[in-house]
């Protein structure tokens, strides 16, 4: 399968700011998105679940239970069973959690995307095909602006079944909460995507294939993995990594 070259257009090396600027500001919310674009950083990279009643939420978690922080959490329970009016009543860092079209309406194509599906089903999961639809629903210009990735090669593949123009990766570390099959990138397989996503510990495997690691917050270890070959990184700290 043809590879979908990923963001052409856009000055290399790419800088995607963690969950926005999440060294300053809380992670996965407006804030953090705004401040990323305020330091100058040129893309950011964010998480989405569907909740009960459909709408693609931006969070990192399954629940809110570490980042809300008022006593309303959701009542420990996982965004997938939550409304939007339930999610709405949520405070993370003086504001509610954001919808993933929020961002693209704020942020795109000024800014460029990577939007991770967290995606933990191998069939029948809604959330590839819904945001696959939304990001087709803005039109080319968001298209030639946003990435999408996920650990779950399964969710990867069924995305790009909807939306086979955007380019697509999958995650992987050695982390014990990661199928063991999958901690070395052997999801690349399954998943045809067009790039990877590895920790930055595992940069150096299966070069020259388009690579953009995390999380990398040290200048110094920015400059060895793009010297590698990597076509950029992911930071919480973008706004050391803007004279890279």
């Amino acid at each position: 399968m043809k590879k979908i070259p990923l963001l052409p257009d856009r000055k290399r090396p790419l800088l995607f700011a963690h969950r926005g600027c999440s060294s300053l500001a809380p992670e996965n919310t407006m804030a953090a998105f705004k401040k990323a674009r305020e330091i100058g950083a040129p893309g950011i990279e964010l998480d989405i679940h569907v909740c009960a009643t459909g709408e693609l939420v931006v969070a990192h978690d399954h629940s809110f239970n570490r980042t809300a922080r008022t006593d309303n959490k959701g009542s420990g329970r996982e965004i997938e069973d939550l409304s939007l009016d339930e999610i709405r009543s949520i405070d993370v860092g003086g504001e509610h959690p954001p919808l993933l079209e929020e961002v693209l309406e704020e942020f795109c194509p000024g800014m460029y995307i990577d939007i991770e599906l967290k995606s933990r089903k191998v069939f029948n999961d809604p959330l590839p095909s819904l945001a696959a639809k939304k990001i087709i629903s803005f039109g080319k210009k968001i298209l030639e602006s946003v990435t999408v990735s996920s650990f779950n090669p399964f969710g990867i593949k069924t995305f790009k079944g909807f939306c086979p123009t955007v380019p697509t990766a999958i995650i992987w570390s050695a982390g014990k909460d990661i199928p063991f099959l999958l901690r070395r990138g052997f999801g690349r397989v399954i998943s045809s995507c067009d790039y990877l996503k590895p920790v930055h510990l595992q940069a150096s495997r299966f070069r020259p294939f388009p690579r953009v690691p995390w999380t990398v917050d040290d200048p110094a270890l920015a400059k060895e993995l793009l010297a590698m070959g990597c076509e950029g990184i992911i930071s919480n700290r973008p706004q050391d990594m803007l004279s890279l």
